[in-house]
């Protein structure tokens, strides 16, 4: 294979830093392009936050984006977004209570909106999604929620004529213990490269027993970032082989065998691209299902990867439900290297 030409872009870059390095970035001139916030305060529209705590006596940090310092900011239906005019970052609250509509419902019309915005902008190409629904393993009267979402999620790439199956973007859905239905996205004009894990089966290809409608995401992205670089975006991955959960009810074989996936879909990636990946070097997201759990999984990613691996130390750690209830932990990331795309 050769490798693409490079992209002509303004580069895209980010930070994982904590709220107070983030806030002086902004501090005497413009806000950066964006951010994603985790334990970060409500009200700082470049940087929505995820209502989700964080563990393991960890303080608010954030992941802050860069692009060209032209930066425009506008609302499309429920979207609120800031866009360059090459790369485009969203977020999206739609709270049940006040909508009083279902989850499918919701899921579909926050979904219709982007796929509006993403148009408006000419930012077409999704490259990143992180969803956040309230009790998603709750009954939604007769159908647990998670699956009530997936059809209201992929009803909507499917009538925007988004790609629903194959080269469909990086995702991660985790549940938060309240709150509004909570989506932030990442996106820009070039299409990303889907990535698959040969030891999953691929999680738009489901069998029905899943529900009605699959899961619309694939296990990781490349994309070109500009300047020279490739970003992985790697999905929320736990212990599943196949389509099956395994080491149910075992936290640590849990750890160990979602490490095993994310080895394995790095390993995938780096197949694709000239760029070089690494487990150990990952800027990652753990949800952790039950809090008093996550100073085990602390250390068991230390005695994997060892306690200075940067995967290990600049990890963050969230209380969240993960989207099967017999799955205890789930781990999602992200990472930039030199490269290029193979053709």
């Amino acid at each position: 294979m050769t490798a693409r030409l490079p992209l002509d872009a303004p580069p895209l870059r980010v930070q994982r830093l904590s709220l107070e390095g983030s806030l002086a970035l902004a501090a005497g001139r413009p806000s950066p392009f964006g951010a994603l916030g985790y334990g970060t305060p409500d009200g700082l529209a470049w940087m929505p936050t995820v209502n989700a705590r964080v563990l393991s006596g960890g303080a608010a940090m954030a992941d802050v984006w860069h692009a060209s310092e032209h930066v425009e900011s506008g609302t499309t239906g429920v979207v609120r977004w800031r866009c360059d005019g090459h790369w485009m970052l969203g977020a999206i609250d739609l709270d049940e209570s006040v909508e009083r509509s279902g989850v499918a419902a919701l899921a579909e019309r926050a979904y219709r909106d982007l796929f509006t915005a993403l148009d408006e902008t000419g930012c077409t190409h999704l490259l990143r999604i992180w969803n956040y629904l309230p009790q998603i393993n709750g009954d939604g009267g007769g159908l647990e929620r998670y699956r009530q979402f997936n059809a209201g999620r992929q009803q909507a790439f499917v009538d925007a004529g988004q790609a629903a199956f194959d080269g469909a973007p990086a995702a991660c859905a985790l549940g938060i213990h309240q709150g509004a239905l909570s989506i932030r996205f990442l996106a820009g004009r070039t299409a990303p490269l889907a990535v698959e894990n040969p030891r999953q089966v691929s999680a738009y290809r489901y069998p029905p027993s899943y529900g009605p409608r699959a899961p619309t995401f694939s296990r990781a992205a490349l994309a070109e970032v500009g300047g020279g670089d490739i970003a992985l975006f790697i999905s929320g991955t736990a212990s599943i082989v196949g389509h099956e959960t395994v080491h149910v009810g075992e936290l640590l074989p849990q750890v160990q065998e979602t490490l095993r996936n994310l080895g394995a879909v790095i390993a995938a990636a780096n197949a694709r691209t000239s760029a070089t990946f690494d487990l150990a070097a990952l800027d990652c997201v753990v949800y952790v299902r039950h809090a008093a759990d996550a100073a085990r999984v602390r250390q068991a990613l230390e005695e994997a990867l060892g306690p200075q691996a940067h995967t290990v130390s600049h990890a963050i750690y969230l209380e969240a439900d993960i989207c099967r209830q017999d799955l205890l932990v789930e781990i999602e990331a992200h990472s930039v290297a030199r490269g290029a795309l193979r053709a």
